[in-house]
């Protein structure tokens, strides 16, 4: 028998098209929400069954004792928008979905704002954190909440990020007679509801109290806490740039320290993944607290010693190894266990760790080059340039097939010399 998996909105049975009251009607199990069920006439004589908690382990079971009946699954709003509809579809892709305009159209229409130029964070089921990562100066945010407390805890988290001059609505009921609207501003916001799917409005200051960090890599190296072990700035941008953040694949960061690369992937491409591998508990912990700080709280720790640490993990589509290159069967592990058209990207600082990059090299091809950074600090009165300690890096790209892709067998050498005034006041504007 058939699935359809139909939306409804807050405004229930009178909002919804034809084609959505014929699969009701038609329906011998109706599968929702209390809330939900509760919205359908007595027209819709469907057996009414509400949702296990948790949901997401039941669904299959469910789906498939009611295989045999005419079944309709009730969604919020569009399915297909951080709806039930995409999760019953992997279960039953011959499912078929009955859309609703969704709470982000209905609350940008309130709002007069430009749908498309909006940006959308889901705190259903998701860390709140990740708000964090599309705070941007004048950036307009939809949040869908979870709960009647979100509202709270958004405002104090863009306090906490600078952020505290943002305007915020909040909207709940959207598309009902007791729609209702909430105006405020975050620093002052005492606001509270009790409906626990509202949607949070949030208009960015144009110059808000915090670094202006981005989705760029690169960030300030004071954006991490760290304990020295941290991938400089500078490097990190190249680094990052090497590895080529792409939608939904997945990063390695071997030798972890303070998460920074794989932070700053998750960062730049927002369905991208990564899993940090850190060999000490108290970095391991230092990488959530950063990745949460920078709004990428889904960031995976694995605490362990690479490479043996690396056995059982999903396959990546890139590797960074910050440290331990030198480390007998490290690059070999990394590079065999990339998908095809994996990128590996490593680094080396000590004479050991060059001599292993320039034997993987030698073996496999990619390219290779060093990257020297100097700083300005203060010399007396003066600026004089201090440099880092110079880096060196193998990159290598895995072909389609497997094999060497573009520049796998390219076997070429670069140095790279970056010379940049580090942002301090320079001594002579103290005296």
């Amino acid at each position: 028998m058939s699935v359809t998996v139909v939306g409804i909105g807050a405004d229930g049975w009178p909002g919804l098209a034809p084609p959505a009251r014929t699969a009701l009607e038609k329906a011998a199990v109706v599968l929702g929400a209390p809330r939900q069920l509760d919205l359908l006439p007595d027209t819709v004589t469907a057996e009414r069954e509400s949702w296990p908690s948790p949901l997401m382990p039941a669904l299959p079971g469910l789906l498939d004792r009611h295989a045999r009946a005419e079944l309709v699954v009730l969604a919020s709003g569009d399915p297909m928008f951080f709806g039930i509809g995409s999760t019953v579809l992997r279960h039953r892709p011959d499912a078929a979905v009955v859309g609703h305009p969704s709470s982000l159209a209905l609350a940008a229409g309130r709002l007069g704002w430009t749908e498309q130029d909006v940006v959308t964070v889901s705190a259903v089921g998701r860390p709140l954190a990740a708000v964090r990562a599309a705070l941007a100066p004048g950036r307009r945010l939809l949040v869908l909440a979870d709960s009647g407390e979100t509202p709270r805890l958004l405002a104090a988290l863009l306090v906490g990020a600078g952020y505290g001059q943002a305007g915020m609505t909040v909207l709940t009921s959207l598309g009902a007679e007791h729609e209702s609207r909430t105006d405020g501003v975050a620093a002052d916001w005492d606001a509270p509801t009790d409906d626990p799917l509202a949607v949070v409005a949030v208009a960015c200051p144009a110059l808000p109290d915090d670094d202006l960090l981005g989705r760029a890599p690169g960030l300030p190296d004071s954006a991490y806490d760290h304990d020295g072990q941290l991938t400089k700035a500078e490097l990190r941008a190249l680094s990052v740039a090497a590895l080529r953040p792409l939608p939904g694949q997945l990063l390695w960061d071997v030798g972890g320290g303070a998460g920074s690369i794989g932070i700053e992937w998750c960062r730049v491409e927002p369905t991208a993944r990564a899993i940090a591998i850190e060999a000490r508990s108290d970095r391991a912990g230092r990488i959530t607290a950063n990745a949460e700080t920078l709004g990428v709280p889904a960031l995976r720790v694995v605490e362990g010693r690479a490479p043996e640490a690396l056995a059982g993990l999903d396959a990546p589509d890139a590797v960074f190894v910050g440290g331990g290159v030198s480390v007998s069967g490290m690059l070999d592990t990394c590079r065999t266990a990339l998908r095809a058209g994996g990128r590996l990207v490593a680094n080396a600082v000590t004479i050991e760790g060059e001599a292993a990059l320039a034997a993987a090299l030698g073996e496999h091809g990619g390219t290779i080059r060093r990257i020297a950074v100097s700083r300005a600090t203060p010399v007396g009165r003066y600026l004089g340039w201090k440099a880092l300690a110079p880096v060196t890096q193998w990159v290598l790209h895995v072909g389609p097939d497997g094999g060497g892709g573009p520049g796998a067998r390219n076997d070429s050498l670069q140095a790279l010399d970056v010379r940049e005034p580090s942002s301090i006041t320079p001594p002579w504007r103290n005296s």
